[in-house]
């Protein structure tokens, strides 16, 4: 019986690495490949010119090329929909683990797991017919699209995410505390104020990070949204996410030309620009949590 435990146990960890290798490999041929097609356009063009550059004109000449205000636009959306959505997913993880009793958190978690699971086109579709439409008629602006329409829908995609890893979080520290608490006679406000939510640190910047990826590399809802304008983006203005530029032209792009390449290398600075926020994150949590 320990000899068959033993072997299962090998199996498993077998297929565990197996396919964590297997993850490493097709994530590592991914990069490899979006950067092999970029450096046939950094050939012509700069980096520095095409991150700074404030125009693109893929049928003129190639200095033409540079994507700064869609970087901007990219992070501006993000940071909005996160400015939204990061408050609100950390108090309903806090009433969820601390105020709600099982019947309910149950229902409640298959709720939040069935908004993560809705495709993204249904967010954006959503946000271009109440989201715009309310702009437009109550506030009476020319176009709805806009920074805080993306930030907006943006925001509700990225709250499954932030309840989730905080609420899981939040609800063990109330177990193994919520005794010691009402021991000492000390409200549960309290017991939230200086316990829960200070020892949830890792789990809300862990959200953070999750959320901010999420919402910077969203596609169709936000590209439904926005307007998609490549200029220098403005909170009720138009803009364009560097995703929405490679949806929006990758289909029209001639192979092997310098706009096909252009738009890979707007996708490697996209990844470069991921990667030095979750670097800058992980620093931030390792010297001040």
């Amino acid at each position: 019986m320990i000899i068959v435990k033993e072997l299962e146990n090998k199996i498993f960890k077998s297929i565990v690495c197996f396919f964590t290798i297997l993850s490493l490999f097709i994530l590592s041929f991914i990069i490899f490949f979006i950067l092999k097609e970029s450096i046939v356009f950094f050939k012509e063009v700069s980096i520095l010119e095409f991150i700074f550059g404030k125009r693109w004109n893929p049928l003129n000449s190639p200095d033409k090329l540079s994507i700064y205000p869609t970087i901007l636009g990219t992070i501006y959306v993000s940071i909005v929909g996160i400015v939204i959505a990061l408050p609100i997913g950390v108090g309903s993880a806090v009433v969820l683990s601390s105020y709600t009793n099982s019947k309910i958190k149950k229902i409640i978690r298959t709720l939040i797991d069935i908004l993560a699971g809705i495709p993204s086109v249904i967010h954006g579709f959503i946000g271009l017919l109440v989201v715009i439409k309310f702009f437009e008629t109550k506030f009476l602006f020319a176009a709805g699209e806009s920074v805080l329409a993306g930030g907006i829908i943006l925001s509700i995609m990225m709250l499954p995410f932030i309840i989730s890893t905080c609420e899981e979080s939040m609800e063990k520290i109330y177990n193994e505390y919520s005794t010691y608490s009402n021991a000492l006679g000390t409200s549960k406000s309290y017991m939230i104020r200086k316990v829960i939510l200070p020892n949830s640190k890792r789990s809300i910047l862990a959200s953070t990070v999750l959320a901010l990826s999420r919402g910077m590399g969203e596609t169709m809802a936000v590209m439904m949204v926005i307007g998609n304008a490549p200029i220098m983006p403005k909170l009720l203005g138009k803009c364009q996410t560097i995703p929405s530029l490679i949806a929006l032209e990758m289909g029209m792009a001639e192979v092997g030309s310098l706009h096909y390449h252009g738009l890979y290398a707007a996708g490697f600075v996209l990844m470069m620009i991921l990667l030095i926020i979750n670097i800058l994150l992980y620093i931030i949590k390792r010297k001040i949590i």
